[in-house]
C-alpha cells in the first residue's frame, strides 16, 4: 500500500451518465485497499465546519451537563472518554479503553413510525443538548450524509455488477449513525497500547469521515504496517465495512485502523455509517461467487450481528 490512499472523484455522478467511470474506480480502490479519499463529493465546506462548530461546543460543555445525555440503550447520546473497549477486535490484545468521548446521533424516530411499532432493534428518538441551533446542524448534516451514502451504496453495486433492485430495497429505511468524536491528547510517551481509537473495523457497509486539520488516523497496510491518512482540505475518507465486505463475498476489503492522537492539542472527526436496515439478512450476492471466489461467508442478520457487537462492548447494552 503506497503512502497515499486513492482519490474516487464523485463528480461524474453530477451528469448522471458518469456512474460507471466512478464504479470503476471504486472498485479498484475498495478491492485493494478498502479505503479511499472521496472528494466531489456534494457535502459543502461550510456545511462541514458547522457541523464541527456543534460538535466542538457540545465537547466543551461541562462534563455534568454531558452526562445527563449518557448513551442509552437505543444507542444514542454521550459516550464518556476511558468507558468503551474493543474487546472483539483481532487486531490487537486491546486492554485499556479508548481515549475519545463521543455524541452519537441515529436515524430519528417518531413513535409512530414503523421501526417504533414494529420494536425493531434500537429504534427510537435521539437525545439532544440544549445547545442553540445544535439539533438542526447535526440532523441537517446526517441528512446530507445519508444521501452521499446512498450514492456510495448505488456505486458499489455497479462496482460489484449487481442490480440496484438486489441490494437497495435495504436501504429504504437504512440504519444511520452520526458520531461526533473528540480525542484529547495523547502524552508523547504514552503505552503503545493506548488508543483514541484501538485497531478495529468497522461493522457496517459505509463509513464517511470528515477530519479536522489535525492528524491520527491510521490505516493498516496488507504488509500489516501502519500507514497515516492525513487530512486533505474538501475531501472526505471513505471505506468499506464488515457487511459490505461480507456481501460481497470478500470482493470489497473492510481494513483494520485506528486512532493516535500524539498531535498535542485536541483533534475532532465526525463519523458516519451508512447501513442497511436491522432486520436484513446479509449474505454473499451470488454475482460475487465463483470457482475462483468460493462461498466465504454465511447468511447473517444484520440486528443479531449489531446486537452482539454492541453488546461486548458497552455496558448500556449487556
Amino acid at each position: 500500500m503506497p503512502d497515499q490512499l486513492p482519490v474516487i472523484d464523485l463528480a461524474p455522478l453530477s451528469t448522471g451518465r458518469g456512474i460507471s467511470e466512478v464504479a470503476q474506480v471504486f472498485r479498484n480502490a475498495y478491492t485493494e485497499y478498502g479505503f479511499g479519499i472521496v472528494v466531489n463529493h456534494g457535502i459543502a465546506a461550510d456545511h462541514l465546519c458547522r457541523l464541527f462548530e456543534a460538535s466542538t461546543a457540545f465537547h466543551a460543555l461541562p462534563r455534568a451537563e454531558k452526562n445527563k445525555l449518557e448513551l442509552n440503550r437505543c444507542h444514542r447520546g454521550f459516550i464518556a472518554n476511558n468507558t468503551s473497549i474493543d474487546v472483539n477486535s483481532p487486531f490487537a490484545t486491546i486492554e485499556k479503553p479508548n481515549q475519545s468521548e463521543s455524541f452519537l446521533v441515529m436515524r430519528e424516530d417518531l413513535p409512530d413510525s414503523t421501526p417504533v411499532v414494529e420494536g425493531a432493534y434500537l429504534a427510537g428518538p435521539n437525545q439532544w443538548p440544549e445547545l442553540s441551533g445544535f439539533r438542526a446542524t447535526v440532523e441537517s448534516a446526517q441528512k446530507s450524509f445519508t444521501c452521499l451514502g446512498r450514492s456510495l451504496m448505488q456505486v458499489a453495486c455497479k462496482a460489484l455488477g449487481v442490480e440496484q433492485s438486489r441490494m437497495m430495497p435495504a436501504f429504504e429505511t437504512p440504519t444511520t449513525w452520526l458520531r461526533l468524536l473528540h480525542y484529547p491528547p495523547q502524552p508523547p510517551q504514552s503505552p503503545a497500547d493506548l488508543y483514541g481509537s484501538a485497531p478495529h473495523t468497522d461493522f457496517g457497509c459505509i463509513t464517511i469521515l470528515a477530519q479536522d486539520d489535525v492528524a491520527g488516523l491510521q490505516v493498516m497496510s496488507p504488509e500489516g504496517s501502519w500507514i497515516d491518512v492525513p487530512p486533505q482540505s474538501g475531501s472526505l475518507v471513505v471505506n468499506i465495512g464488515d457487511m459490505l465486505h461480507r456481501w460481497s463475498n470478500g470482493v470489497l476489503r473492510s481494513t483494520p485502523h485506528r486512532v493516535i492522537n500524539r498531535s498535542g492539542v485536541d483533534r475532532y472527526s465526525c463519523a458516519f455509517f451508512y447501513d442497511p436496515y436491522v432486520e436484513t439478512v446479509v449474505a454473499p450476492l451470488h454475482e460475487c461467487v465463483s470457482v475462483e471466489r468460493p462461498l466465504k461467508f454465511e447468511a447473517v442478520h444484520f440486528g443479531d450481528f449489531l446486537r452482539a457487537e454492541l453488546e461486548a462492548a458497552y455496558q448500556q447494552h449487556k
